[in-house]
């Protein structure tokens, strides 16, 4: 059997194409399992896996529960609000005790950047992170990947531009990883002050104005913007940003080709899409979901074998 170059998942910069085509190839198998009447595997049912959030999640979270509980495995979830975190407790002495509980893989979420990269140098269990701070976002980038190459067939010569909040957003940087990494063209667009000042360096085109990068794009990944991780104001108000970076079904209706539409959601509907673009058959987000759980048993499974 083919296995991951990593012991763990903490970003798409750590892996190889290589890895990303293993798991996409490992994801088919589970999204077969997930389409019959018995969806569950007993693959780790020898397993404990410990959910470690250290910040608020509901679709992450809920995909990797029920990824983890369609492979048979044992769960705990820990959220630090109602926890010792509260109390003054380091995250390491959190993750010790409860790996003293016998847990042999921790997914994990945090506000720091390079929390899990801290975590891996000081545990043996196998980690995923599920977000980083504004760093990474591992998992999400490699479902989106899979869900355009569902629908392409390859991700290969396509052009994707991420749209919206990229200052603030671990999504955007996994995904110009995990795209470069499986030859797509990457391009960024939203307002210059929600640009990253290294943007051009990670080697993507930059474009201020959306109905050209729309006219450009065979897929549009729209980002929401982030208003709990900006300290200060980037833009005049909600209602500017929308007049000029929200897409809506007539600006897609009026290009004179098809597009992709994706969103990592939650969706702010009415600010970065419109009711009408998020729901039209442009849209491939509840795909997204779906595949979200298949992916994130393929990387599971994967991991585990690396015990």
């Amino acid at each position: 059997m083919q296995e991951l170059s990593v012991r763990h998942l903490l970003g798409i910069k750590d892996i190889t194409s290589q890895d990303i085509q293993l798991i996409f190839e490992t994801a088919d198998n589970f999204k077969d399992v997930l389409n019959r009447p018995i969806k569950k595997v007993p693959s780790l049912r020898d397993i404990t896996i410990a959910n470690v959030f250290f910040e608020n999640s509901t679709r992450t979270r809920l995909s990797f529960e029920l990824a983890e509980k369609r492979l048979s495995a044992d769960v705990i979830n820990f959220s630090s609000s109602g926890s010792s975190v509260k109390k003054g407790e380091t995250l390491l002495d959190t993750v010790n005790n409860i790996l003293a509980m016998k847990v042999d893989m921790i997914v994990m979420r945090h506000s720091s950047p390079g929390a899990p990269h801290f975590l891996s140098r000081h545990i043996q269990a196998n980690i995923v992170n599920a977000g980083d701070g504004t760093h990474e976002h591992p998992t999400q980038a490699l479902l989106d990947s899979f869900s355009i190459r569902e629908k392409f067939g390859d991700v290969a010569g396509k052009k994707v531009v991420i749209i919206g909040d990229i200052l603030h957003s671990r999504v955007a940087l996994s995904n110009i990883f995990a795209l470069q990494k499986l030859g797509a063209e990457v391009m960024v667009c939203g307002p210059i002050t929600l640009l990253p000042k290294y943007i051009k360096e990670l080697g993507v085109k930059v474009e201020l104005d959306i109905r050209r990068a729309l006219a450009w794009c065979d897929v549009a990944n729209v980002l929401r913007i982030q208003l709990e991780r900006q300290q200060m104001k980037y833009f005049p108000s909600l209602r500017e940003y929308t007049l000029y970076y929200g897409i809506n079904k007539k600006m897609l209706d009026s290009l004179d080709k098809e597009i992709v539409l994706m969103h990592p959601g939650p969706i702010n509907r009415g600010v970065e899409l419109s009711s009408d673009a998020a729901d039209s058959h442009h849209s491939i987000i509840l795909n997204q979901v779906e595949n979200g759980v298949a992916i994130r048993m393929a990387i599971l499974y994967l991991l585990a074998s690396k015990q």
